[in-house]
């Protein structure tokens, strides 16, 4: 029978900032015992209705009903007296603190205590811990945690201060599939407990795993909510992004390019991290490269770009032979890098749009001694404007973008050095559904216009419905080649294929 008991109910909630409004009128019903889902592009209102949520902002209109009271002027101690917990990305804990530390000390500082019996602190946390089969060392130091680890201590720690209400922001971004499933099966304890769990998320095929419900935002206005059986792919990707997303599987287009390859490597070899990796990159391909976390997938993005260079092996560039030993290497041959991780590898936070796209195409702006300005304000707008970055000018710093656009600038950045190769590696990590179209639409786009494109991911839908052709590797290993004519379960089971036993026995295309 479906769980009709609110723990907390918002209805037309408003909330602006000068000018702009955040949101615009929002309903939200979160009940016990239930797990909902908050889905919406990046930008669309899920921060600051959280903040709202835990009492961080005041909504400008709209009331916030608890249990059935309406609850006015809530500050953040007066939510988490409620039972509101929220655990965002960073989860908030401190490194050098032990675990049960960790556990204990909001509750601590919350009921004021002067005096603190560690043992029964030590006690309690390990009590949390077993509410939810999680089986932690209570006197391990955070730092020494794994990132899957370190939430379970912040959702342990939301269970020492009596939660009522959980809400996790993005839980799963930095997760492996494993570590998801383990989540998900303490989510799934959690509401078993009649617990509300909030997952801020837009990852559709997890949401559609965990979710009971589901309630939709686009740009700071309410969409629609209801049951995880009243949506399908297609609603969900309607109400999300306001447009139809057509999963199209790509193709070149017969005829554009003669059979030609741009990109060549033969028995490329690194010790201890691939082994006699051999494919080639036609013009008009876009080339998928795939394998489970450690499989070597990485480490061969790393070797064709410069930063971990292979041992043996040889990489030919429109039929050239080149040698890449450093970045600067294959920099001035053509090849182009966009990094896994964006935020650590592939961008200057706190430097402007402008400053990020230019990065890597500075000396190419120097006349002389002086330095082109006016040529690289021209050619910045122009990238604004040819991959629609969301912004009302280059000024601002990059960190004030959406996790989509700020990818669509990393991958500016590299397009303007006129790349003769471009590797992705996961391109859409973190990035919601529309941007994650839009950026599906640029590979493809850079590929019919002939540049060789190498995308590396786990995501099999991204892969299947953008690569034409498709490697996987398997403990350093090339397991199997294949087409994108095959389906998700026959590449799932190449995922897991033995690498040194049987590379010699490849699927084909």
């Amino acid at each position: 029978m479906e769980n009709t008991n609110p723990f907390i109910r918002l209805t037309d909630v408003r909330k602006a900032f000068g000018g702009v409004r955040a949101l615009k009128g929002v309903d939200l019903e979160l009940r016990c015992g239930e797990i909902h889902c908050l889905a919406g592009e990046n930008g669309c209102g899920k921060s600051t209705l959280i903040k709202v949520i835990s009492g961080v902002y005041h909504p400008d209109r709209g009331t916030i009903e608890i249990e059935g009271a309406v609850v006015r002027n809530m500050k953040p101690i007066d939510a988490i007296r409620h039972g509101i917990q929220v655990i965002y990305q960073d989860f908030a804990v401190f490194p050098n603190m032990s675990v049960a530390e960790n556990i204990g000390i909001n509750r601590l500082l919350l009921e004021g205590e002067k005096l603190v019996n560690w043992k029964e602190t030590r006690k309690r946390a390990i009590d949390a811990m077993a509410a939810i089969g999680a089986n932690i060392d209570p006197d391990i130091l955070l730092e020494r945690l794994s990132v899957s680890n370190k939430q379970l201590v912040a959702i342990c720690r939301a269970l020492f201060n009596n939660a009522r209400l959980i809400i996790l922001d993005e839980p799963t971004t930095a997760l492996t599939s494993r570590e998801v499933d383990l989540l998900f099966n303490i989510l799934r304890n959690l509401k078993d407990q009649g617990i509300a769990v909030m997952i801020v998320n837009h990852k559709m095929d997890e949401i559609f795993r965990i979710a009971d419900r589901i309630t939709i935002l686009r740009n700071g206005e309410f969409i629609s909510s209801g049951t995880r059986d009243e949506y399908n792919n297609a609603r969900f990707s309607h109400d999300l992004t306001g447009r139809e997303l057509m999963a199209v599987k790509y193709s070149p287009a017969p005829g554009d390019f003669p059979d030609e390859t741009v990109f060549e490597v033969e028995k490329l070899t690194r010790e201890g991290s691939f082994y006699d990796i051999s494919f080639a990159v036609r013009r008009g391909d876009v080339f998928g490269i795939t394998g489970l976390l450690g499989s070597g997938r990485g480490e061969i993005a790393d070797a064709i770009f410069g930063l971990s260079p292979a041992e043996s092996g040889t990489m030919h560039l429109n039929g050239e032979l080149i040698d890449v030993q450093s970045i600067d290497d294959a920099m001035n041959q053509g090849i182009a890098y966009v990094p896994e991780d964006r935020l650590t590898q592939g961008l200057f936070l706190e430097r402007s749009i402008q400053d990020n796209i230019m990065a890597a195409s500075l000396p190419a702006y120097f006349s002389g001694l002086k330095l082109q300005t006016g040529k690289m304000n021209e050619d910045t707008d122009r990238w604004i404007r040819d991959i629609d970055i969301k912004t009302n000018s280059a000024e601002p710093p990059i960190n004030t973008l959406s996790g989509g656009n700020q990818q669509k600038c990393v991958m500016a950045k590299w397009l303007n050095t006129k790349p003769k190769l471009l590797v992705l590696n996961g391109p859409t990590v973190g990035v919601d559904i529309g941007s994650k179209a839009e950026i599906h639409d640029l590979v493809r786009q850079l590929a019919a216009e002939g540049v060789g494109v190498i995308v590396i991911s786990d995501d099999i839908s991204e892969l299947l419905e953008n690569c034409n052709r498709i490697i996987v590797v398997h403990d350093g290993y090339i397991v199997g080649r294949v087409t994108n004519d095959v389906s998700e379960t026959e590449l799932l089971a190449l995922l897991s294929r033995p690498g040194k036993e049987s590379h010699e026995n490849e699927v084909t295309d």
